[in-house]
């Protein structure tokens, strides 16, 4: 009986979409702080005019590109990413330097206060009691 070698590929290789399509991969990466969530996408090539991060819905971020140059091949890049429930979606910044855009979502903090007993006004207190 003969068998075939099969030559291992690593999995990186294997599910990426240059493996698959021949074009060169877009890598995202998403790293977090106690301040704020970072998502990091290689994006070479691109002009800043060319990229677009958007916020659909309150849920969703979502990056992607317009490649309107009649001199290049047309290429496109889209991912779409589910935000966190507790983020300051007014502080959400983005920058793009040296093919690399980067995106912070700060987290909203919330702080908690406590009520002191000599705070809560008497007639609060007779209904709490009431009760």
């Amino acid at each position: 009986m003969d068998f075939q070698t099969v030559q291992v590929m690593p999995w990186e290789y294997v599910l990426s979409s240059q493996a698959l399509s021949g074009y060169q991969e877009n890598h995202v990466r998403w790293s977090q702080s106690p301040d704020s969530h970072t998502f990091s996408v290689d994006l070479p090539g691109f002009r800043k005019e060319e990229i677009k991060v958007e916020i659909e819905d309150s849920i969703y971020l979502i990056i992607r590109t317009e490649a309107t140059r009649p001199d290049q091949p047309v290429k496109s890049f889209k991912r779409k990413f589910r935000l966190p429930e507790s983020i300051d979606m007014i502080g959400i910044s983005a920058g793009y330097e040296d093919g690399v855009l980067t995106v912070i979502v700060p987290k909203r903090i919330t702080t908690r206060r406590f009520i002191e007993p000599s705070d809560v006004p008497e007639s609060l207190q007779l209904l709490a009691r009431a009760a």
